[in-house]
């Protein structure tokens, strides 16, 4: 390789050569990385570009945080074992103690933690083994809109049907219910009419004896569905979902990769509502930029005997040194409230944007995660008058913001959501930066399509 082989055509070249067909990214961002800091990446061509995706939610501090990177490097130099499985160390102890303490308080001193192999998938994957072990029932009630992964268990609960479609024999025994969605109500209501059909129709369906749905050995929810567009879940309807499992036995788990570790400006999404959980789904900004996925449940639940779930990389000791500065930082209430102030500034700009142009349908989120639906205004209207979602829209938003140097990725149905996944230390010079180009662009097109 040479200086004149340094460019971003040269490298995703390269990559396309040799890179399954499946990658995705490379081909909304066609650029090849080479330095990153806080809440800015650089190529290797020296364009800087602002970063509101940051591993899809999983750099909470952003990238190359000098405090987490100390922490990593100090155990690298400590003589440290790095790869232990599921044996214990000072730094282990240290972690799961740090992850207990941020939990609510009625959930402390009454929890296991089973470490699963690194990504989101795998800690799916083993929580409903978990309950269905626990239970000894077969089936899984999850959510339309719902995003649990890509693995061959975790994707049978994930609503999404452009992968699934094409992978046949998923895991059996999945039952979908609707998701509260005020804008696409899927019963057509909206509002608070909408999530008291979904809550009505929620508890029918489970204690309802002529329903055809048996007694599943778990409920899997986001509190903030993510993938799905950024559609937080109405305190209401997660309580109802608590209260009614807990009524008939069903461990309740809530799916917490994305949505939690601050990034709804509490430490966990769910803690809005009110409720307990029986089981809790972390990953992404736990490992502090390294690979960790972790269930925290009920000791009740702990049927599990020696060997029962097991993972190579369990015992990833940078992400555990690395995330336990993640978790100290995140659950400061300080910081948790410019969380929440800085979300509000993004969603009030957002809302000011979304009143002046014909393109966005709506906008909602809680704290940094934050979503801006795309429609057509000139397109068939849904059953409750609103334009169809265009992807083809938020497509054309996201390249050409990645043309002004600002990187935001898309989600929701036909993707036609773009999300905010900052940093959560994004600061507000950086936030109007992003408005500016993100306010820029849409209006560019709003103009182009009246």
């Amino acid at each position: 390789m040479n200086e004149k082989n340094l460019t971003n055509e040269w490298f995703i070249g390269r990559q396309n050569d040799f890179e399954s067909s499946a990658r995705s990214y490379p081909r909304k961002f066609p650029f090849a990385l080479s330095k990153a800091k806080g809440s800015w990446i650089e190529d290797v061509e020296g364009n800087k570009y602002l970063d509101f995706l940051c591993g899809a939610g999983t750099l909470a501090l952003g990238h190359n945080d000098e405090e987490v990177n100390k922490a990593m490097i100090d155990l690298l130099q400590s003589g440290a074992p790095l790869h232990t499985l599921d044996l214990t160390t000072p730094v282990k102890d240290k972690y799961v103690e740090t992850i207990f303490s941020i939990l609510p308080k009625e959930m402390q001193g009454n929890v296991k933690i089973q470490f699963c192999s690194p990504s989101g998938t795998d800690a799916v994957d083993a929580a409903i083994k978990l309950c269905k072990t626990a239970t000894g029932r077969g089936t899984v009630i999850a959510f339309s809109g719902g995003y649990h992964g890509m693995g061959h268990g975790a994707m049978a609960l994930t609503g999404n049907l452009n992968a699934k479609t094409k992978v046949q024999n998923l895991m059996p025994g999945v039952q979908f219910m609707p998701y509260p969605n005020s804008y696409r109500c899927p019963f057509g209501l909206g509002g608070e009419a909408g999530t008291k059909a979904a809550c009505a129709y929620f508890e029918r369906a489970l204690k309802d004896p002529e329903s055809g749905i048996t007694r599943p050995a778990a409920v899997i929810i986001e509190p903030i569905q993510g993938e799905g567009g950024v559609v937080p879940a109405p305190a209401e309807f997660l309580q109802t979902v608590r209260r009614v499992t807990k009524e008939l036995g069903i461990p309740m788990i809530v799916d917490e990769i994305q949505c939690g570790i601050g990034r709804s400006g509490n430490v966990f999404a769910f803690e809005e509502s009110g409720i307990i959980p029986d089981v809790i789904l972390m990953s992404k900004a736990i490992g502090g930029s390294q690979p960790m996925s972790v269930v925290v449940y009920n000791k009740e639940l702990d049927k599990w005997t020696a060997g029962a779930h097991a993972g190579t990389f369990r015992g990833n000791q940078l992400a555990m040194a690395a995330g336990t500065v993640v978790l100290r930082r995140i659950s400061d209430p300080a910081f948790l409230s410019e969380v929440r102030r800085k979300g509000e500034r993004i969603r009030s700009a957002l809302e000011k944007l979304q009143k002046e142009v014909s393109i966005i349908g709506d906008v909602r989120g809680r704290g940094l995660m934050q979503g801006i639906e795309f429609i057509d205004p000139n397109g068939e209207k849904d059953i409750m008058g609103h334009p169809e979602p265009s992807g083809t829209i938020a497509a054309d938003v996201q390249k050409r913001c990645f043309e002004n140097h600002l990187v935001m990725e898309k989600g929701g149905r036909n993707g036609s959501v773009m999300r905010c996944l900052c940093a959560l230390t994004v600061t507000d010079d950086e936030i109007d930066t992003m408005l500016s180009i993100f306010s820029k662009v849409v209006k560019e097109i709003d103009s182009e399509i009246r």
